[in-house]
């Protein structure tokens, strides 16, 4: 099937899907798709990028590095193992001669954006200094079903120590000081953690926000001998539920790291915040892992690790808070910004056709009709008969409205 841009006023239109998932833009080495480079296709999305918009990337090593600034962007590979981005970058070396691109290989500066079903790895050789995998400023980032790998510390550095939230599943993360070390609100389930060198494997931030809180559940880790689990440099607080370790972890348990200079230590007003339920090591449990869960354990998720910002595992069809009616035209209200894809068209039960008018990125969707509509015409629902309506949100499953829309 070949799958065609249509581009207009930078605006790129449904195209196609990929297998059952949907898909806008392909990127391909072999030239079977729309781009050969990430970089093409990404520098070809608009400025300002209202709708959720996929890019599939069929297998190959694509050696660039790259930057996204527009919100609501999946990065879908073909393959976990053979859909390779990978750059070779010190962070020291970024400093020295900066790019607009950024220090990692994925740099994120929006929201709401999806990294599913690839490999990420940062290939610079050195065993130990600052090499990023993937670096971000934005919230509301998933990471799944993706393997996250470079032999250098802060693999994956998500840093919006405000407001960012990250859920990562079902991933593989390598690397060496502190690897994976968000800022903020962050949760990882069914992962796999391997450390390079004899340091901490996790590290968390929460220096301005006490509800802010690194969630690690069904995870397992693994390194070389004498690696420890982790650390933290300001405020944090960890969770691990279920967990395992091997027997190459030491005993020391996660501490707060202070300077020998005083002038470089954080405020430390909260103390230790390091919480266990369930784990174990291979070759005996240390002492510092015994249960100590401040709460129950049953109501540890996403949505409670996001204090209610947030459900990236939320199963909701996005349905219309209210709707109002003028003439030819329907004007129906979410609660939620969504996306259009296709030509979106319902019909009322008595026959009626609305075409879908505007609304593309917004939480109220205008629709027209060749006849006026009353709230007869609507009373039993309206049926989608082409197009469709998703949420824009980042959600580790999409969130499409169903094929009957009630209104309330």
């Amino acid at each position: 099937m070949k799958h065609i841009i249509l581009l207009s006023f930078l605006l790129f239109n449904f195209i196609g899907s990929w297998g059952n998932r949907h898909v806008d833009l392909i990127v391909a080495q072999d030239g079977t798709g729309d781009f050969t480079t990430l970089s093409e296709a990404i520098n070809k999305l608009p400025m300002y990028q209202y709708q959720r918009y996929v890019i599939f990337i069929k297998n190959g090593v694509y050696n660039e590095k790259i930057r996204l600034e527009q919100h609501n962007i999946t990065l879908l590979g073909e393959s976990r193992d053979s859909t390779i981005i990978q750059y070779s970058q010190l962070r020291s070396d970024w400093v020295e001669n900066k790019d607009v691109i950024g220090p990692a290989v994925i740099n994120i500066h929006a929201d709401d954006i999806i990294l599913d079903n690839l490999t990420i790895e940062n290939t610079q050789p050195e065993i130990g200094p600052h090499a990023f995998a993937i670096y971000g400023t934005g919230t509301r980032t998933i990471i799944q079903n993706c393997n996250v790998k470079s032999k250098g510390g802060d693999t994956v550095s998500l840093w919006n120590y405000k407001t960012g939230m990250y859920y990562h599943s079902n991933c593989y993360f390598e690397g060496a000081v502190d690897f994976v070390c968000p800022r903020g609100w962050c949760y990882i389930r069914d992962s796999k953690f391997y450390e390079v060198k004899k340091t901490a494997a996790i590290w968390h931030a929460a220096p301005e926000n006490k509800n802010q809180k690194f969630v690690l559940e069904n995870c397992s880790f693994d390194g070389v001998q004498g690696y420890y689990l982790g650390r933290h440099h300001y405020e944090a607080q960890f969770y691990l539920l279920n967990c395992t370790f091997s027997e190459t972890m030491i005993d020391k348990p996660i501490y707060f790291h202070r300077y020998d200079d005083p002038s470089k230590n954080r405020p430390y007003f909260w103390g230790d915040r390091h919480y266990f339920h369930q784990c174990s090591r291979k070759g005996g449990n240390f002492e510092w892992m015994l249960d100590n869960l401040p709460v129950e354990a049953n109501i540890i998720n996403p949505e409670w690790t996001f204090d209610g910002l947030w459900n990236p595992e939320g199963t909701k069809s996005p349905k219309p808070t209210g709707y109002k009616f003028e003439s030819n035209k329907l004007y129906l209200f979410y609660s939620e910004l969504l996306t259009i894809r296709g030509e979106l068209q319902l019909k009322t039960n008595n026959g009626l056709v609305l075409k879908f008018k505007e609304g593309l990125g917004r939480d109220t969707l205008l629709f027209v009709c060749d006849s006026p509509i009353n709230a007869e015409d609507v009373a039993k629902g309206l049926e989608i008969i082409s197009g469709e309506i998703i949420v824009s949100e980042a959600s580790a499953k999409e969130r499409k409205a169903e094929a009957i829309i009630k209104l309330l």
